[in-house]
């Protein structure tokens, strides 16, 4: 298991819990005590962790995992939505936005078999890799980067969108119930990417499983925003039932 992998999993298990040990962790993640011991004594130096005897504690609440240490989180089933979402994609397609997260850059890889699409993204991740696409015409807008998500938000981004218009827009989330609708985990970065789901004829939401029912701090919409939700097959039944009766067409794929 990657080292990347192994932080994000030891932060998600922190999220969840507040506290987590050696012990528990090298069980659950394959690999020696020692070098658990290692992985915390770094994530401590990055101030994301406060190291306990026998463990650690989390410092502060950890709400959102930097986006460096959530690409190993449910990948497979990432890909395969990526998949499912590019072939939403049509001849008469021609403009797509994106916005920031681990699956949406899964969505802009698979996007790059599709020559001639005009891209826009607020995601400083997903535009360095479409950048050197000469098949794929970028837009990216403006505005303050956020670190934890690489995402470009505030004024002048949503002042760069007002002005465009997509065919289709991809977005991800933190979340997303009936009850809360879409969700993500800061109030800025919600208002952006409301900004890009205005400006789409469809919004298509891509997320995997362990995102349903779950809810993020801010709202980016209710749900009649979206006509689509393309998650994984680990999706609770009862979710994607909900989801339906709400109006929801849900494509559920099969993680590869």
């Amino acid at each position: 298991m990657r080292q990347d992998v192994r932080f994000g999993q030891i932060l998600q298990r922190l999220n969840e819990s507040g506290s987590v040990g050696v012990a528990e962790l090298a069980g659950q993640l394959g690999v020696s005590e020692a070098s658990v011991r290692r992985d915390l004594r770094r994530l401590e130096q990055q101030n994301l962790l406060t190291r306990t005897h026998g463990g650690a504690a989390a410092s502060g609440v950890l709400y959102e995992l930097p986006m460096r240490y959530r690409g190993g989180q449910h990948h497979e089933a990432k890909r395969a939505i990526a998949a499912a979402a590019v072939a939403l994609v049509t001849s008469e397609t021609t403009s797509v936005g994106l916005n920031g997260g681990t699956t949406t850059t899964e969505v802009a890889r698979a996007l790059t078999g599709h020559p001639g699409l005009r891209v826009v993204t607020n995601a400083l991740n997903i535009a360095s890799e479409l950048a050197v696409r000469s098949t794929i015409e970028l837009v990216v807008c403006g505005g303050s980067a956020r670190p934890e998500s690489y995402e470009l938000v505030g004024p002048l981004a949503e002042q760069t969108l007002a002005h465009l218009n997509l065919d289709v827009a991809f977005i991800g989330v933190d979340g997303i119930s009936v009850a809360a609708g879409l969700t993500t985990h800061h109030e800025v970065e919600a208002q952006t990417n409301r900004a890009l789901a205005a400006i789409a004829d469809r919004v298509v939401v891509v997320a995997d499983s362990s995102k349903l029912t779950k809810r993020g701090f801010a709202r980016i919409s209710d749900l009649s925003v979206a006509s689509d939700l393309i998650t994984d097959t680990g999706a609770p039944a009862y979710a994607v039932d909900a989801l339906r009766q709400a109006g929801l067409d849900v494509h559920l794929v099969e993680p590869r």
